[in-house]
């Protein structure tokens, strides 16, 4: 089950040098509207911590985090409902998104007021489109948002409460986003020793939010130590269909621990011995962190 985020916004607000530091893939970053004519598209690992320590207790062979696709969309204007620059072309693409980031572009010199217009530019041309579309269960005005305010070295100088007075959004983060791309292109131990950290990890995990996602875990005997992506509130079952078809269809039982009790065993023969695997029936709905072992 993969999930798919569209980074969305006016021209050259940092829309491509958001994808470019989220992704540390080149792309064309250009100051001039319609760069991203053709949308770029790359896989994110979701950052996660909990995957690393059931991997030192299983110690698979190989480890595979889960993922959310990032769109890079050229940047809308007004009209674009119209076909304005390439608009419709545009929205379409913003159509096949589960959820969007918006980026906006609040350097020291953006008022509140401008930003407010940016943004009611954007919300007014995804409701003008949607009046057009027949498909009412979609519309493009009604996805989950996040905003990243794209602010610049001026106003990283004030701390996150001012900014958040300043502009009271909801499911905002604010990220300096050419410092971003510099963090990407950084070692590790170039970051340590500048003593900076990227906020990119904080906006991934936003995005899962937003689309109510939960993480569960599959440990496959020892050969890989594996994390999913499922919706929130979803049965074992459904769960068992995003790891193989036939453990949906063939379904009979499942065996559940919370990665911090597996963790905290040691070891899965141990978390055994300790009565801490739980054996579900179908009935049973996947809780964020669990670790499952689907039986057929």
């Amino acid at each position: 089950m993969s999930f798919s985020v569209g980074i969305i916004g006016l021209p050259n607000v940092g829309k491509s040098t958001l994808f470019k530091a989220l992704t540390k893939n080149p792309v064309g970053i250009a100051d001039y509207p319609f760069t991203t004519i053709h949308p770029n598209v790359g896989l994110v690992a979701v950052p996660d911590k909990r995957l690393e320590k059931i991997a030192q207790v299983i110690k698979p062979e190989k480890i595979t985090p889960t993922v959310i696709e990032f769109v890079d969309i050229a940047g809308l204007v007004k009209d674009a409902h119209k076909g304005e620059g390439l608009g419709n072309q545009f929205l379409a693409q913003i159509r096949n998104c589960d959820a969007l980031v918006e980026v906006v572009k609040a350097f020291d010199n953006a008022s509140n007021a401008s930003i407010e217009k940016d943004i009611e530019i954007i919300k007014t041309e995804l409701e003008k489109k949607d009046l057009e579309s027949k498909e009412k269960e979609n519309l493009l005005s009604k996805k989950p948002i996040l905003y990243v305010f794209n602010i610049n070295e001026q106003r990283t100088k004030n701390n996150e409460q001012e900014l958040k007075q300043m502009f009271s959004f909801p499911c905002s983060l604010f990220i300096d986003l050419k410092l971003e791309v510099e963090i990407s292109e950084m070692s590790e131990s170039e970051i340590k020793e500048l003593g900076i950290a990227s906020k990119l990890d904080q906006m991934i995990l936003s995005c899962y939010d937003i689309l109510s996602l939960i993480t569960f875990y599959t440990i496959t005997r020892g050969k890989e130590t594996r994390a999913w992506t499922l919706k929130k509130g979803l049965r074992v079952p459904v769960a068992g269909g995003i790891v193989h078809s036939d453990f949906e269809t063939k379904f009979i039982r499942a065996e559940v621990i919370s990665a911090q009790k597996l963790i905290a065993a040691g070891s899965w023969k141990q978390a055994r011995e300790l009565g801490q695997i739980l054996t579900t029936g179908k009935e049973y709905v996947v809780e964020d962190g669990d670790v499952v072992e689907f039986k057929i």
